[in-house]
């Protein structure tokens, strides 16, 4: 077992899931990491049980007393609605339930771009997050309140093709790094005069073929690690609601989970 040293207050097992990566990092009551983040490829097909069978296997080499998943679909209330890139099997899937059944932890589970956007933002303004992976993740927040399951990657975008067609990973491999990078900045322009944000965070594992001296002030890249850090805002309730607030942000909130 590793984190053997415990500190203080309960430990957070945040888990990213992605279309090529499973990743696992614990952090403390305050959100910091505790100890390094683990990772295996997600197994393919990806089908909830091998999914689910994967987390557990990483999870098994840490102490931690409740966990926060960050999933590439829609969730509602601990279900998962889509998973364009997993399987359909995920569709209608109670994960929340199951997982928490299979590590014996309370489990929460939300939009991977939300979690990843709970790490990332300042919390003042109206901020979006796009995640750039296997698929194309999307998140909004207007003064840290989340607006849940932006799938903003499934809509029309140019040529009939999506913003997901054009910046996942599939094109990228088709069409090279120059042609994916002058596509994602018009991406961005189209989206900034379509939500006028203060700050766009591009995030996920192919932001690290950007360069952020080539960026807008407005657009910042942010490491793909914001996407585990997140999960603490999962389990930072507000008193007698069912509600979740980000810790940075004073009044920030989003019902994301049943009580």
């Amino acid at each position: 077992m590793t984190d053997v040293n415990r500190t203080a207050g309960p430990r957070t097992l945040a888990v990213d899931v992605g279309g090529t990566g499973i990743k696992e990092l614990v952090l403390d009551e305050s959100g910091e990491a505790i100890g390094e983040r683990n990772r295996a490829l997600t197994p393919r097909p990806a089908v909830p049980s091998a999914v689910i069978e994967t987390i557990v296997g990483l999870a098994a080499a840490h102490q931690y007393d409740r966990v926060a998943v960050g999933f590439p679909g829609v969730v509602r209330q601990g279900v998962t609605l889509t998973a364009p890139n997993l399987h359909p099997d995920w569709c209608g899937f109670d994960f929340a339930t199951v997982l928490a059944q299979k590590l014996d932890k309370p489990v929460r589970v939300a939009n991977d771009a939300d979690v990843q956007g709970f790490g990332a933002i300042l919390g003042e303004g109206l901020e979006m997050v796009l995640t750039l992976g296997t698929g194309m993740g999307s998140a909004l927040f207007v003064d840290g309140i989340l607006v849940p399951n932006l799938e903003l990657a499934h809509h029309p975008f140019a040529e009939n093709k999506t913003y997901e067609e054009w910046l996942g990973q599939v094109s990228l491999e088709q069409i090279g790094q120059e042609a994916w990078l002058m596509w994602l900045g018009k991406a961005i322009d189209q989206i900034r005069k379509t939500f006028n944000f203060d700050i766009l965070y591009l995030g996920g594992g192919n932001a690290r073929l950007l360069d952020q001296a080539a960026m807008a002030p407005d657009v910042r890249v942010v490491p793909n690690i914001a996407g585990l850090l997140g999960g603490i805002a999962l389990w930072t309730d507000m008193v007698s609601t069912k509600l979740v607030r980000a810790p940075h942000s004073e009044g920030a909130y989003c019902a994301i989970h049943p009580q």
